[in-house]
């Protein structure tokens, strides 16, 4: 099946959303915190706003899954359904780390087909369509992504906002293994792994849902590397539940993934 049509589309709402978010990002706004107790922002509200906006006007009878809206449960009906993160990472937003991310994903039957990436303080777009390769556009110029070759000198990585003890016990046990240690916000992790930059990262746990990792997905797995819950199975989208229940671990070859089974 092709998807190039809806990964047009969303790489547009992305950039669109990206500039409004960067208007705000330079500004003094303030920082509301949700019943979750995670913090949200007119930015993120603004961005959900741009981002459904345009995805509905092309299309209108696909189902909507996003961080910043209600969830609608007869989006398990339809085989498409877009699953949105209109700032993956407003911690860092809201800290100016520049770290943060714009995700629109598409999960077809379950699926993740196609997926994006913007950065908006970097200027960096990351895309990946099913088959077809991820991608990373910058000042016009579009790069393929391949992971890197890497199994020894690891480069690894760990969430600048979401540090876990667990996830530094691993990397303590692996240390001769490991060159560089990096904390990084957001999918941009996922980004960096694709472009051959880290080797390897991991999270333990139940606290990320589904709009937390469609796009890393397969953007990873279109660079060639491998992305898994901790028991090592696919993931699966447009879910009743979409708390991510097992934790994930990405890794640029299946001979790096550490073992965690005693964290678990």
């Amino acid at each position: 099946m092709d998807f190039s049509k809806e990964l047009y589309v969303a790489k547009q709402a992305a950039i669109v959303a990206g500039k409004k978010v960067m208007e705000i990002y330079n500004t003094n706004f303030t920082v509301e915190i949700k019943e979750d107790n995670s913090p949200v922002t007119k930015a993120d509200l603004a961005s959900n706003t741009i981002i459904l906006n345009k995805l509905k006007e092309v299309f209108p009878n696909y189902a909507y899954l996003s961080e910043e809206s209600k969830d609608d449960l007869t989006r398990l009906e339809n085989d498409y359904c877009f699953i949105i993160d209109p700032i993956d990472g407003t911690k860092d937003f809201v800290n100016r780390t520049g770290e943060f991310t714009i995700n629109i994903a598409l999960s077809y039957k379950q699926e993740i087909v196609m997926g994006v990436i913007y950065a908006p303080v970097l200027e960096e777009l990351y895309y990946a369509e099913k088959g077809k390769g991820a991608y990373k556009a910058k000042n016009g110029e579009h790069i393929r992504l391949r992971v890197s070759d890497r199994t020894s000198n690891l480069r690894v990585a760990e969430s600048r906002s979401h540090k876990s003890p667990k996830v530094f016990q691993l990397y303590e046990e692996n240390q001769e293994k490991i060159e560089k240690y990096y904390e990084l916000g957001s999918t941009l992790k996922g980004c960096f792994l694709a472009s051959g930059l880290l080797e390897a990262f991991y999270k333990f746990g139940s606290g990320t849902k589904e709009w937390d990792i469609a796009t890393m997905d397969i953007i990873i797995h279109e660079a060639g590397g491998i992305f898994r819950d901790l028991n090592h199975q696919r993931f699966k989208y447009n879910k009743a539940d979409v708390y991510n229940k097992n934790g994930y671990y990405a890794v640029n070859k299946s001979e790096n993934l550490f073992k965690y089974d005693h964290l678990l």
